[in-house]
């Protein structure tokens, strides 16, 4: 029945090759759990008690709470499809609760830091310099997830409305609007990027490699990690960070919580909710500085 689930959650559910990893590495942990501890080797036969007695174990070994979660939301899931298809008559998970997490405040760059950035560093007049610089530009300034850069195409740029059509989650589709020295930036590199490499480039992807081919993760990382570090001293420095930095952005100067939400195209406005406390921060931050009866 494992693998059954696992075939509807590739090709029904369509999620990610990264999460259908995660899925069998999460079922694969659970079996043998249950082999070793109860010697059963259905895992759609495992009791509640079966069940908690595992995540107990996984919370004593240290893992943190957030890969315990996701490994109940498994769980979760593998028992819904085992309900759903009547191999089993009632849900062992309904009396299982996530565990509890404190909300982790997101790491982003202040203004002035990216201003610095992206207008006076001065960036190589070649097609590795405007590659560097689209990747910084296209992050910041529209908030796509790292993979979901990676597999921009060049067809999901219009030219016409100024937008780009970004593949998210789940295979869900989104419109992001361009700003217009941003699209001016994606064509002059895209003018560059014909000449250094003609008809040897990779026709269907948007960001390439120095090779012209297809870009890859390590690779925007290394440049946004480069670049960061030039601009400031945060630990972490990542494309998350970037996007993270585009919402804080927007929140802080006026723009609708649904609005920015859609813009992420999250799935829920509770996980854009997370970057109202960036807000409020800088509200207590602004009292507490001038207000005579503050602290």
């Amino acid at each position: 029945m494992v693998s059954t689930f696992l075939e509807h959650i590739r090709y029904e559910k369509r999620l990610s090759h990264h999460t259908l990893t995660a899925y069998r590495i999460d079922i694969d942990q659970f079996q043998a759990y249950l082999k070793s501890q109860y010697e059963l080797d259905q895992p759609e036969n495992a009791t509640f008690h079966m069940i908690r007695s595992w995540i107990v174990s996984l919370v004593e070994s240290g893992l943190d709470k957030t890969s315990v979660n996701r490994k109940i939301a498994t769980l979760r899931s593998f028992f819904g499809f085992m309900l759903r298809r009547k191999a089993i008559a009632t849900d062992p998970m309904l009396k299982v609760s996530a565990l509890k997490t404190s909300k982790k405040i997101p790491v982003f760059v202040e203004e002035k830091p990216m201003e610095t950035l992206l207008d006076d560093v001065d960036f190589p007049d070649d097609f590795k310099g405007l590659r560097d610089k689209l990747v910084l530009e296209l992050l910041y300034g529209t908030g796509i997830r790292l993979a979901e850069l990676v597999g921009l195409k060049t067809a999901d740029v219009n030219l016409y409305e100024k937008t780009i059509t970004v593949l998210g989650k789940r295979n869900k589709h989104r419109i992001i609007p361009v700003p217009n020295p941003l699209f001016a930036l994606i064509q002059q590199y895209q003018q560059t990027k014909e000449a250094e490499f003609g008809t040897n480039a990779d026709p269907v992807f948007l960001i390439l490699s120095d090779q012209g081919v297809k870009s890859y993760p390590v690779l925007i990382q290394r440049i946004v990690k480069r670049y960061l570090g030039l601009v400031t001293t945060l630990e972490k420095k990542s494309p998350h960070v970037l996007r993270h930095t585009y919402a804080t952005h927007l929140l802080n100067r006026g723009a609708d919580l649904n609005a920015i939400k859609d813009l992420l195209g999250h799935s829920s406005l509770a996980a854009t909710q997370i970057y109202t406390h960036t807000t409020i921060d800088k509200l207590k931050k602004a009292y507490n500085q001038a207000h005579p009866k503050a602290g």
